[in-house]
């Protein structure tokens, strides 16, 4: 997840009118969605009623990228009457996600193939 400025997502769609964040809602998806989220086209977030559904997958998706550190009800209550500050929590816990080191798995060593020992 890209590292933005929570205040900047705070801010930014007052002097855009709104359009940041709709701007920040599109990218995090997108964002989300190459990380393993399943949430559909941003279109629908212009359908009424769809929207609550689309937000609903959007906060699906925070859930899933945060490990669940952001639950998904949270999300979704944050920013659906919150609106831009909820959006500014949620990116304060993607700057977190995206601050840890990837866990990657080392490889194992392989093991020499043992023979039985001969009976005598």
């Amino acid at each position: 997840m890209k590292n933005r400025s929570p205040v900047a997502v705070l801010l930014l769609p007052f002097v855009t009118f709104g359009i940041y964040s709709i701007y920040w809602a599109v990218s995090t998806k997108g964002e989300m969605n190459k990380l393993g989220a399943t949430i559909p086209t941003a279109w629908l977030l212009i359908i009424p009623f769809v929207n609550i559904w689309w937000l609903w997958k959007h906060s699906e998706g925070a859930e899933h990228v945060t490990q669940g550190k952001m639950s998904a009800v949270l999300a979704f209550i944050l920013q659906f009457l919150l609106g831009m500050i909820g959006q500014a929590i949620i990116q304060d816990s993607f700057n977190k996600v995206s601050e840890q080191p990837a866990v990657v798995a080392a490889p194992s060593e392989p093991t020499a193939p043992t023979t039985p020992a001969p009976v005598a």
